[in-house]
């Protein structure tokens, strides 16, 4: 199918870009999503960093780097709702937390998505990996899915709905999570095999009660995803159409478990280890589109949903050298850098060359930017923090800044927002789980500020608080926090309603 695809020239008109079309085959899409990596344990992006992972070395080495790249939240659930819609995560219904096992959707059936928009412009859509977003579990009563050694009503025999199936992609094959139940595969809107088997809870392999196929080896989810994955570019390499593939890796969240030729090969430990292997992953990934002679046009985005969970035993990894937040103070669930500032790599051999960028961008913006390539028109109930940042890929030097700020959300629903050189915490606390940590160290919480601000510039691990020396700068971020929520949009447009109630919780700082 030839298409045309707008392509950003090197001329420039006025201080923006010109536009111009050219007769060119619209690009494959590859989303990689690694699940709980930090921006420190990819050995490119830190020069102290214990962790070897050439393939992703390798990408970095020919595409473009994000220096400064962010996802919307510090979890999972919710920093995947943010790159599928193009929207801020708490405009949903989900204010706080992650989706538990067997909940419901939390994408609505009406929403464009990512894959509902690049099906729209004539891509095969496919997911590949951890959905995460919530499906309509079937029950044998209708009822609230129940899954106890004593009661059980789910009735896999019907379709599962509102999963990837339902929110724009043709195919999907998975893992609603891979510590969640069922203890299965499934396939477009089925479970592959009849999960009846119960399995307690598991510390171990920080997996939840519930049934699943008897004998399901966690060890073996992420090279079935990768084999799939594989499978999966190779027929859509014959076809016509454009494809679009997401692919959520299972890896390195627990349960942490390495295959057998990746054991103890950091010589770090299991965490390590499940690294390496999911860098391998992606190198097989971008040899399966080589071997093909799709690689120069297919865009590849490499990135994480957040940053790393104390899973990967902080403690123990910095005794040997290596920190999974790089510099940054936190960890996966935080306000704090630690949290949410993530690595992200995009190749595009035919039209981008390598440089690193230093903007801040956020993961929503890939929807407006993938919108530009193919030349879709987002409306104004579509993609409403999403902007375009084609300009950061094309040109190394593109000078403009593209975000007037990008809003950060912790597992709390604790608000910062960034602006500049300049980052607001609308919280006394980490909002998660690192110091000070909300229900462990409220005493000492309750003396804090009620406020945090720190010039990212001067001071990018977030050691010292200056709000009480810049009042301007902490009355113009919440006057701006506040414009976002209101108006239901951070980009121009007609403004929208979020979903759920208009006024939580966690807005109290509003008053």
């Amino acid at each position: 199918m030839n298409k045309r695809i707008l392509i950003l020239s090197s001329m420039m008109v006025g201080i923006g870009f010109h536009l111009v079309a050219q007769d060119k085959k619209l690009p494959n899409i590859v989303f990689i999503l690694a699940d709980d990596l930090g921006y420190g344990d990819l050995s490119y992006l830190n020069e102290k960093g214990k962790i070897k992972t050439p393939n992703l070395d390798r990408m970095a080495e020919n595409g473009v780097v994000f220096n400064d790249a962010h996802s919307s939240s510090a979890v999972s659930t919710p920093s995947r709702y943010g790159i599928l819609t193009g929207r801020y995560n708490w405009r949903s219904t989900l204010k706080n937390g992650v989706l538990g096992w067997y909940d419901k959707p939390l994408i609505a059936g009406d929403r464009t998505t990512m894959a509902s928009m690049l099906r729209n412009q004539g891509y095969h859509t496919a997911c590949i990996g951890k959905w995460h977003l919530g499906m309509n579990f079937p029950t044998k009563d209708g009822e609230k899915p129940v899954d106890t050694p004593d009661a059980y009503n789910l009735d896999f025999s019907k379709e599962i709905t509102g999963g990837p199936c339902d929110v724009g992609f043709e195919y999907f094959f998975g893992v609603d999570a891979p510590n969640y139940p069922p203890y299965c595969f499934i396939e477009n809107r089925h479970t592959m095999g009849m999960p009846d088997f119960y399995y307690p809870l598991s510390k171990e392999m920080d997996s939840r009660p519930g049934r699943g196929l008897a004998n399901w080896k966690m060890e073996e989810i992420l090279p079935a995803l990768e084999e799939k994955a594989v499978t999966y570019i190779t027929q859509a390499a014959s076809n016509e159409d454009p494809f679009f593939l997401y692919i959520p890796l299972t890896s390195p969240h627990t349960p942490i478990v390495p295959t057998d030729e990746f054991a103890d090969q950091s010589k770090l430990n299991k965490y390590a280890d499940f690294v390496m292997q999911s860098d391998a992953v992606v190198g097989n990934i971008m040899k399966a589109l080589a071997d093909n002679n799709i690689a120069d046009n297919t865009i590849i985005v490499f990135t994480s949903d957040n940053g790393c969970s104390p899973q990967a035993d902080f403690k123990l990894l910095a005794e040997k050298g290596h920190n999974p937040s790089y510099i940054f103070r936190g960890m996966k669930s935080d306000l704090f850098e630690g949290g949410h500032h993530i690595p992200c790599i995009v190749s595009w051999p035919s039209e981008i060359n390598h440089h690193r960028v230093d903007q801040t961008i956020s993961l929503i913006d890939f929807m407006a930017t993938f919108a530009c390539i193919t030349g879709y028109e987002l409306s104004d109930d579509e993609a409403e923090d999403s902007y375009n940042i084609l300009p950061l890929l094309i040109q190394a030097d593109y000078k403009p800044k593209i975000r007037e700020a990008t809003v950060y959300h912790s597992i709390r629903g604790d608000f910062t927002i960034c602006k500049g050189d300049w980052k607001l915490l609308l919280s006394p606390s980490s909002g998660g789980w690192s110091f000070p940590k909300p229900g462990n160290d409220d005493e000492l919480i309750k003396t804090l500020p009620s406020i945090q601000l720190y010039n990212m510039k001067d001071d990018p691990a977030e050691t010292n608080n200056v709000y009480a020396e810049y009042p301007e700068i902490v009355n113009e971020l919440k006057a701006l926090m506040t414009k976002y929520v209101k108006e239901g949009r951070s980009t121009p447009g007609i403004p929208q309603k979020n979903d759920g109630p208009e006024v939580w919780r966690q807005l109290s700082w509003m008053k």
